[in-house]
C-alpha cells in the first residue's frame, strides 16, 4: 500500500462485547455528520469475554465526551466508585499498600513533593507516604465523595475510577451506537477473503453464505483475533520472558457488606487474586502461572478466597502475553483482546482500547488514510503497549517473597532496558522519568516504588532551601489537611445509596 489517500465509506466492526461496542459507540458519534456507514457483527450464539470490570480514571473522559455523565454511567451499570489499588502480600506476605488515582501531598514549582518527603526521611522522618494522599486515605476507609471541582490546594485533588458489569456497559454502548445509527449483523464469521490485488480484507463471509463488505474492517474479535492474526498472518510478539502468567479462573459472587472503594489484588504462591466489588455482586479472578500451578489447584485458591457463594461455575482462560506486531494492518485495525492482551492487574485492558479508539479517530480528521497514518498509528501503539508492560513488569521484579518458585524467578528476571533506565534514575537520584505516549503518570510510579521499599538515595538539592523543621510543620500540615478530609466524607455505601443506586431492569 502506497501513500495514496484510501477513502472509508463504511466500516466494518468485527465482534461485540465491550471493545466491539465501545468502538462502535465512539465511531458513531466521531462520524455523525460524515457519509461514514458503520457495521458491527456479533454472532448471538457466541459469548464474550469481557476486557475487565475494573476501569482506571480515563474511562470516564471516555464516555463524558459521548455526552453519559458519571451517574448515569454508575445506575447502569451496577457500578461502585473506585479510588485505586490495594495490593496485598506483593511486597512481602504481610504487608500492604494502595496505588491511588490522584497525587501526593503539595511540592512547589520546582520541586516535586516527594522530594521534600524523602529529605525528611532521609532524616529520620517515619511518616508514611501515604498519609499525604487523600484518594489513599479514602480508599483505606473505604469513603467516597466526588473531588472538588475547584480544589484550594493540591491536597485536595484526587481522581477515581468505576467498578462495573462490563456486560452491562456494553449494552450502554449498544444502545447508543444504535440510536446513532450503527447498524448490527448478527451472524457467525465463517471465511475471511482477501484481495487478490494487495492482501487486504475484501470481505466477511457468515456461515449462512452472506457476504459483508466494507473499506475499514475493525477487528474485536478478542482472543481469537481472526482478521488480525488468522487472515492477515500479522506476527504477535511474546512477552512471557517477564510476564509469566498465563492462565486465569474467573467467578461471581454473592455480595457481602458495603462495596469497597478499591480494587484487591491478593498475591499468591503462583499468582493473584482480584476482588471487584459491585453494587449487585461480587468479580473475582485469579491469575496465574501453568509453570507452577495446574488449572485445578488455581481453581480451588480462588474458590477458597471468596466471600460470599459462587454465583456460577468458574470460567478459565489461557493467553500469551504480549501484542501483534502491527495493530493497524492494510485495511483492518485490532482492538483489544486481538491486538494483545497484557494481565488485569492494573486495570489497563479497556483503557488500551480507549487509547485506541482515540488513535482511530485523530487519523481520521476526514474519512480516508494513508500508509503515513498506518505507521503513525502502529509506533504509538507499541510505545503504549511497552510503557504498560513495564509498570506491570516492575510489580513482579520488586517483590521481596521467598515462598515460592514463581516469586523468586520474578525477582531475579533481567529488565527490559527502558524499565532498567526508570529504576536506575529513581534509586540513584529521585527522578521519575515520564517517557512519551505513557498511560501511568509519576505519581503511580511513585506509589509502585513506595509499595515496594523502593528509594532514592538522593533528592532534589533544592529541597533543601526549607529549614527542615519549617518542613516537618508543613509536612504535619498536610497529613492534618487530607486527615479531615476524609472524616467528613460519607461512607461508600451511604454515596452510593444516595447517588445512583442500582435498579435492575425486569
Amino acid at each position: 500500500m502506497n501513500n495514496k489517500n484510501n477513502k472509508v465509506n463504511s466500516i466494518v466492526i468485527a465482534g461485540g462485547g465491550t471493545s466491539g461496542w465501545m468502538t462502535a459507540a465512539a465511531l458513531s458519534h466521531h462520524f455523525k455528520d460524515k457519509p461514514v456507514e458503520i457495521t458491527l457483527v456479533e454472532s448471538s450464539q457466541i459469548g464474550t469475554i469481557g476486557v475487565g470490570e475494573a476501569t482506571i480514571p480515563t474511562l470516564r473522559r471516555f464516555y463524558g465526551k459521548l455526552g453519559l455523565t458519571d451517574l448515569d454511567v454508575i445506575k447502569a451499570t451496577a457500578a461502585t466508585g473506585k479510588l485505586g489499588i490495594e495490593f496485598k502480600d506483593w511486597y512481602k506476605k504481610g504487608t500492604s499498600f494502595i496505588h491511588p488515582f490522584g497525587i501526593y501531598g503539595q511540592g512547589t514549582q520546582e520541586v516535586p513533593f516527594h522530594h521534600y518527603w524523602m529529605r525528611d526521611k532521609l532524616n529520620g522522618g517515619e511518616s508514611k507516604l501515604a498519609n499525604y494522599s487523600l484518594g489513599v486515605k479514602l480508599a483505606q476507609e473505604s469513603r467516597f465523595t466526588l473531588p472538588s471541582e475547584k480544589p484550594e490546594s493540591q491536597l485536595e485533588i484526587f481522581d477515581w475510577a468505576l467498578h462495573f458489569d462490563a456486560a452491562l456497559f456494553a449494552d450502554l454502548m449498544r444502545d447508543y451506537s444504535v440510536n446513532n445509527g450503527v447498524k448490527i449483523v448478527d451472524n457467525k464469521i465463517e471465511d475471511i477473503k482477501l484481495s487478490n490485488i494487495d492482501g487486504s480484507i475484501d470481505s466477511l463471509v457468515f456461515e449462512d453464505g452472506v457476504i459483508q463488505t466494507g473499506d475499514l474492517f475493525i477487528d474485536c474479535t478478542g482472543f481469537k483475533s481472526l482478521l488480525t492474526r488468522k487472515a492477515l498472518n500479522v506476527a504477535f510478539e511474546d512477552w512471557s520472558e517477564w510476564l509469566v502468567c498465563d492462565r486465569a479462573v474467573a467467578v461471581q459472587s454473592e455480595t457481602v457488606g458495603e462495596p469497597l472503594a478499591r480494587t484487591i489484588s491478593q498475591a499468591h504462591e503462583a499468582g493473584w487474586q482480584w476482588k471487584i466489588p459491585l453494587q449487585h455482586r461480587m468479580g473475582n479472578g485469579m491469575v496465574y502461572s501453568s509453570q507452577y500451578i495446574d488449572d485445578e489447584a488455581a481453581e480451588k485458591c480462588l474458590l477458597e478466597n471468596i466471600e460470599g457463594k459462587a454465583l456460577h461455575k468458574p470460567r478459565k482462560f489461557s493467553y500469551t502475553p504480549g501484542r501483534v506486531k502491527q495493530a493497524w494492518n492494510k485495511n483492518c485495525i485490532a482492538v483489544g483482546l486481538s491486538s494483545g492482551f497484557l494481565e488485569p492487574l492494573e486495570s489497563t485492558s479497556i483503557a488500551l482500547v480507549e487509547t485506541a479508539i482515540e488513535k482511530i479517530i485523530l487519523s481520521f480528521e476526514q474519512p480516508q488514510y494513508n500508509q503515513q497514518t498506518i505507521d503513525k498509528f502502529n509506533e504509538v501503539t507499541v510505545l503504549e503497549y511497552e510503557r504498560v508492560r513495564d509498570f506491570i513488569i516492575l510489580h513482579y521484579k520488586a517483590n521481596q517473597r521467598t515462598d515460592s518458585p514463581m516469586w523468586e524467578f520474578c525477582r531475579d528476571m533481567s529488565l527490559p532496558e527502558t524499565l532498567a533506565q526508570k529504576v536506575e534514575a529513581y534509586k540513584t537520584r529521585g527522578d521519575i522519568l515520564q517517557y512519551p505516549w505513557e498511560i501511568f503518570g509519576k505519581d503511580s510510579w511513585l506509589a509502585i516504588f513506595d509499595g515496594f521499599n523502593i528509594y532514592p538515595e538522593n533528592y532534589d538539592k533544592r529541597a533543601d532551601a526549607m529549614e527542615l523543621e519549617y518542613l516537618r510543620k508543613n509536612l504535619n500540615y498536610m497529613k492534618e489537611r487530607v486527615k479531615n478530609s476524609v472524616d467528613v466524607a460519607p461512607t461508600h455505601g451511604e454515596f452510593l445509596k444516595k447517588h445512583c443506586h442500582f435498579i435492575p431492569k425486569n
